[in-house]
């Protein structure tokens, strides 16, 4: 079932969301070669809790950490270790924070040092993908016109689209009906209303849409190892259009020049 939220709960959901984007604006300022994301999760989870929320994944059916950490090849849900960035990775930082009840939810996909151009074409369509998907997100429209939105965009530049994992609706729960794939026909899928909140998440590869799990039972990489980009705004459905509560201008202005 579909919950249509009401304007106190997107407001509610609105903190929730800021505070997201401010503790990814906190970590855009420390992701650098010679950093392991093991200092990354420490410094996330203190800035959360500093601030009054929780970290939604950390402990949600048994996973051990705030963020999902995708480094290159990892599509979705890995987790933070000892590994030090180096120049030339990417990496995906997902995070949920439950502020009152309720939650945000948002990625961003950053470059360590200099990356390949190719690796650079990847995340600016992946970004682009998701604006994309956010304007196809009308009351009126179906679920169907976002996947849409998305698959055509990407994979007319090449790229390939992650199946296995989409976004979803979300609100008191951090994973709310309805999915949101981001491969599909214009025209299907649940008709999008206002009050309709949902996390829309392009998750694209270089190479090909193939991917793996790995024994951890979490972690999702692209099974040929070629790199893999996450984008994501959690978006309300407000007077017919989508608004984003999440927002990456505190990561732009952590990153200055070198925001993509």
């Amino acid at each position: 079932m579909i919950y249509l939220k009401t304007p106190e709960e997107i407001e509610k959901m609105r903190t929730a969301s800021m505070l997201t984007s401010r503790t990814l604006g906190e970590i855009a300022k420390w992701v650098a070669p010679g950093i392991t994301t093991n200092r990354l999760e420490t410094i996330a989870r203190e800035f959360i809790h500093d601030n009054g929320g929780h970290p939604s994944c950390l402990g949600y059916n048994g996973f051990p950490a705030a963020l999902c950490y995708e480094v290159n090849e990892i599509v979705v849900h890995g987790f933070p270790s000892n590994y030090t960035l180096r120049e030339g990775d990417i990496l995906g930082t997902d995070l949920v924070v439950d502020v009152d009840g309720y939650h945000g939810d948002s990625c961003y996909t950053f470059e360590v040092g200099e990356v390949a151009p190719e690796v650079h074409a990847l995340l600016v369509t992946t970004k682009e993908a998701l604006y994309k998907g956010i304007e196809a997100a009308k009351a009126g429209n179906r679920i169907g016109d976002i996947s849409n939105a998305v698959q055509t965009y990407c994979e007319k530049r090449g790229y390939t689209v992650v199946r296995e994992m989409c976004g979803h609706g979300i609100g008191k729960k951090m994973h709310e009906e309805p999915e949101v794939p981001n491969y599909g026909r214009r025209g299907c899928g649940p008709l999008i209303k206002n009050g309709m909140c949902i996390a829309i998440e392009p998750m694209i590869n270089l190479g090909s849409k193939n991917v793996v799990f790995e024994p951890d039972g979490w972690t999702c990489r692209t099974r040929d190892r070629r790199p893999s980009a996450h984008y994501e705004h959690t978006c309300a459905i407000i007077d017919g259009k989508a608004q984003p509560l999440t927002t990456f201008e505190f990561i732009k202005e952590a990153l200055g020049q070198r925001y993509i």
